[in-house]
């Protein structure tokens, strides 16, 4: 008796054990994903204002033929004050993209899903779960707290028909194409080579010219009628009525219209529908098998380590995304393995990026890390931007300008990046040619001479859009189509700009301004005045008439006006922003309204002007900076809004449902 409890007390402790385990087992992202996206629904919930954003997307889905059964958006079954996990991942033939998220009211989700299917569409039943393909390529599937999306396209490989098909084609290829060189062959033999004869030539390209003016008489006749149409729709706000046709009238009997299609089109449909149908069996399976995963979990998400290493808990969103993979795997990278140094560009793209974007209270942030996946090419990398800061290229800094980029780095380390890049390329069939590529590029580059033409700091500086009137060139034809040209003028906007970098060897850059108003050939554009060189169009019109260039106190400038060089008194504002400059490798400022300002001219309808209008109402300003952070390159832009929205997340919304009732407006304008 004794025995039989021991050994059921083992029995149920095993299966205890059992239980244990497998309830523990969570749904794990697979390590080869190319993107991860984690949602903070609880911090975004918060920050969305239903009130606002129903009425705006009731108003979206007006045009919509079905009418929804539910009226808020906010109260489709879905927890919104819940996290979603978003990955995607792809190989050869397979390309999936799934989200993962919670119901809070199953009846709601249901009634949701309803309203987005086919209709007659049935809802599969699992054990654990229920599904429905929403598309042929889009399935949901639920239970009672979980839900899972699943996007699948599906690609036959085309390796196995390669291989099997490859060498039955390439012979038939082979032996088509030697009969047709001999047949070829044999006929160029037999004929000879005719003179040229100017006067058949003539002739063709009479030919040609008739061809081109037939063309544009058509062309014109087309325009005509459709001005006439325009005309017409203005008057009458609708198409003249279509008069009845004498060979069909009312007494007799229409023949009707039968498309007729050749035996090889209907072939062709049934083949594809048979492809179809192939297709959406994978991609159905596929679904399946995710969804079998995810419902026999205990519904918990886990992530590999590394995917989260540079994520933020209190950020609104975040991203991890593999660019290595997504460019070496892609068709980039395919492309690149037909080419003897193809590893050398892989090598290059080979990193993960990690982003974490907050809508806070004034601004949008978006944090990137980049990191590459080699610790000894990041190293390389992150002593590019540890360079030193140039006071003369700061004072170019000023807040009445559109915006500036500001660049701090060491330009001697970048020869040890593309060293190591090469080195690190995998080559093996040419090892020994790059290995002595390189010690060659290390005895010819002097790489202190040629940092001292360049040390790594520059600036640029876009001071002002001006409105300048130009002539350009346009065509009119008359009654009999002949073609005349008609000089006309219009606005465009022209760049103010500065762009100046530091440089230990002035005479170098000198010589080279000398040489360019020497030439011969150049001398007609470059001349010189003192130290100030010019260069100048041989005729006006374009964007850029005249561009500045010298050296002075050690830095390079190359400017659209002469003034630029002049200093700028700099307020309190700039003299903290060329601060920030002096901090940071790489950082700047854009002013989008300003920018707007000056492209003002070049929007020329009402619509685009109205559009434009309700734009640069709304449109804040973009601040940007890099900077070494632990074992990655984080950059931080910031974007700060300029409306009395709630927070930046509904400042989107504001902004977009100003542009769209403006359009909205427009379209129910009537034209007189």
């Amino acid at each position: 008796m004794k025995s039989i409890l021991l050994k059921t007390q083992k029995i149920i402790f095993i299966l205890f054990g059992f239980t244990l385990v497998f309830a523990q087992n969570s749904m794990k992202i697979p390590s080869d994903a190319v993107f991860y996206m984690e949602v903070n629904g609880k911090q975004l919930n918060n920050k969305i204002n239903w009130n606002k954003l129903n009425p705006l997307l009731h108003e979206l889905s007006k045009k919509s033929k079905e009418n929804l059964s539910w009226t808020d958006y906010s109260k489709t079954g879905i927890k919104y004050d819940a996290a979603q996990y978003h990955y995607a991942s792809f190989n050869d033939s397979i390309k999936t993209y799934n989200t993962f998220f919670i119901i809070d009211n199953k009846e709601k989700f249901q009634e949701f899903i309803n309203s987005v299917k086919k209709k007659g569409q049935e809802v599969s039943q699992k054990n654990n779960y229920s599904y429905v393909d929403i598309n042929d390529d889009v399935f949901v599937a639920w239970n009672g707290s979980r839900a899972a999306l699943s996007m699948i396209s599906y690609t036959k490989p085309y390796k196995d028909l390669w291989a099997t098909e490859a060498v039955t084609d390439s012979t038939a290829v082979a032996v088509v194409d030697s009969v047709a060189v001999d047949a070829t062959d044999t006929a160029y033999t037999d004929e000879p080579e005719k003179p040229f004869n100017y006067k058949e030539e003539i002739k063709s390209l009479k030919e040609d010219i008739k061809y081109l003016k037939e063309s544009i008489k058509d062309n014109n006749n087309e325009i005509a009628r459709i001005q006439k149409d325009i005309k017409y729709l203005q008057k009458h706000h609708k198409y003249p009525k279509e008069k009845e046709s004498a060979e069909n009238p009312e007494n007799e009997e229409a023949m009707p219209y039968e498309p007729y299609e050749e035996e090889s089109d209907i072939a062709y449909k049934k083949e594809q529908d048979s492809i179809r149908r192939e297709n959406f069996k994978v991609v159905k399976k596929n679904a399946e098998d995710r969804f079998d995963q995810y419902f026999s979990s205990n519904l918990e998400i886990e992530v590999p380590k590394e995917m989260l290493a540079f994520r933020d808990a209190n950020s609104d969103v975040f991203v991890y995304t593999d660019y290595g993979r997504i460019v070496n795997d892609g068709i980039y990278g395919k492309m690149t393995k037909f080419y003897s140094y193809g590893q050398f560009f892989q090598n290059m793209y080979n990193s993960n990026q990690a982003y974490n974007l907050y809508f806070d209270k004034d601004k949008v942030r978006l944090v990137n890390n980049y990191q590459h996946k080699n610790t000894e090419i990041q190293k390389n990398i992150s002593s590019i931007y540890k360079g030193k800061k140039n006071k003369k290229l700061l004072e170019l800094i000023n807040d009445k300008s559109v915006g500036y980029y500001s660049m701090n780095v060491n330009g001697a380390k970048c020869f040890d990046v593309m060293y190591n890049l090469l080195q690190n390329s995998g080559e093996n069939e040419y090892k020994k040619e790059m290995e002595l590529i390189m010690e060659t590029m290390k005895i010819v580059l002097d790489e202190e001479a040629i940092a001292k033409i360049a040390p790594g700091n520059g600036i640029f500086v876009l001071n002002e859009l001006k409105s300048k009137k130009v002539e350009y060139t346009d065509y009119e034809y008359d009654a009999d189509f002949n073609e005349k040209e008609v000089k006309k003028t219009k606005e465009i906007a022209v760049p103010n700009f500065t762009f100046a970098f530091a440089t230990d060897n002035e005479g170098y850059w000198n010589r080279i301004f000398d040489v360019l108003t020497t030439n011969k050939k150049l001398a007609k554009r470059f001349s010189k005045k003192g130290n100030l060189y010019t260069f100048k169009e041989e005729k006006d019109g374009g964007y850029i008439d005249q561009l500045f260039f010298t050296v002075k106190d050690g830095v390079v400038y190359l400017m659209s006006s002469a003034d630029n060089i002049s200093p700028v008194n700099q307020s309190d504002v700039s003299r903290k922003w060329a601060k920030d400059s002096g901090k940071y490798p790489l950082s700047g400022r854009l002013d989008i309204q300003k920018l707007l300002t000056g492209l003002d001219k070049e929007f020329k309808s009402p619509k685009e002007r109205k559009t434009l209008d309700a734009i640069r109402k709304n449109v804040g300003e973009l601040y940007y900076k890099t900077e070494v952070k632990g074992e990655s390159i984080q950059t931080e832009m910031n974007y700060n809004i300029k409306n009395s929205s709630e927070n930046s997340l509904m400042y989107f919304f504001d902004v977009f449902e100003q542009i769209f009732k403006t359009t909205e407006k427009e379209k129910n304008t009537p034209i007189l």
